[in-house]
């Protein structure tokens, strides 16, 4: 037998954790292939046990997780997916982190402070991950805090095509609901034709949590449709007040676009009771239906997934896939 004849065959698998079941089950169907079984329970005293049902020696293992609350939890059970795969003798490990946990912790603004997201990083690399497929980073720098390959995939392609769709034929503006998002608004006015851009001057104190003072806007918005853009939304106060101040300056209305909803209370209220006319999220996290409300449009990350998944299992180019985006 030849020695190319006698090359095993690539085997591509992919592994789920509880957080987000119906996310992986798009990925599977896209992929056309089945979620590996697996037995994974919690412990009495909190502790996760996973024992998979199928060797995993030699395969291409992707494991998904969304870290939705409890997000300690979820994370500490994607760690032990991937150590299984590890002692399974998997051949290579990409973890598959829709929502990048901890990544609002990617600085130290004081003294004494840790920085969670790198920590993150070096826990998914010690229990045995090889590589990391995400979306929309909060920071960019978070890349370089893995020590191995990260797939940087972007949610705009999919929110933007949406917006491409339905409200190509308005005057957009496109905001960015602070000065430090304005280059991503430039990506973004792009895609949409060469809109104009604008943002909103904002300050927040890091004491306090989930607060920020939408100041003034930045830009001409009147008579516009404002695409108001941002990479997640958590507890809705910063958003619902920039729709607010569009609306004050004469934005004849505006259209909140994001990648991740996490949601916290009370998000679903104020953005249910906000004047904005639709609030576009993916399902990088799950959102279940007492956190939706009529004016809400979830869109699926699952084919943009799949997709990149595909392209990591045969060793192409995930940048080239995405038009240099990724």
């Amino acid at each position: 037998m030849s020695p190319k004849s006698g090359t095993p065959k690539k085997n591509l698998m992919l592994f789920s954790g509880r957080s987000h079941v119906e996310l992986a089950e798009e990925v599977a169907k896209s992929l056309n292939v089945t979620i590996t079984p697996q037995t994974v329970h919690t412990f009495a005293n909190g502790e996760i046990y996973v024992r998979y049902e199928e060797s995993v020696r030699g395969t291409d293992a992707f494991v998904i997780q969304s870290f939705s609350p409890p997000i300690n939890e979820w994370l500490m059970e994607q760690l032990i997916m991937i150590d299984a795969l590890k002692r399974g003798s998997a051949k290579r490990i990409t973890a598959i982190v829709p929502f990048y946990p901890y990544s609002r912790q990617d600085k130290k603004h004081k003294g004494r402070e840790p920085i969670s997201a790198r920590l993150v990083a070096d826990l998914l690399k010690t229990a045995g991950a090889d590589r990391i497929l995400t979306v929309d980073l909060h920071t960019a720098q978070i890349q370089g805090f893995f020590d191995g390959p990260v797939d940087h995939l972007h949610g705009q392609n999919v929110l933007a095509d949406y917006i491409n769709e339905h409200y190509s034929d308005h005057n957009i503006t496109v905001v960015s609901p602070d000065s430090g998002r304005v280059r991503l608004a430039e990506k973004w006015a792009q895609q949409l034709g060469d809109r104009p851009i604008a943002f909103i001057h904002k300050t927040r104190d890091p004491d306090k949590p989930n607060q920020a003072v939408a100041n003034r806007v930045v830009g001409d918005v009147k008579g516009r449709l404002c695409v108001l853009i941002d990479d997640m939304i958590d507890t809705g106060g910063t958003i619902t007040k920039a729709v607010d101040a569009l609306l004050d300056q004469g934005a004849s209305d505006v259209v909140i676009a994001t990648t991740h909803g996490i949601l916290s209370d009370p998000a679903t209220e104020r953005l249910s009771n906000s004047k904005a006319r639709e609030v576009i999220v993916t399902n990088t996290l799950p959102i279940p239906e007492e956190k939706r409300f009529p004016t809400m449009t979830v869109l699926s990350i699952a084919p943009l997934l799949a997709r990149a998944i595909q392209e990591v299992f045969e060793d192409g180019s995930v940048t080239s896939l995405f038009d240099g985006s990724a």
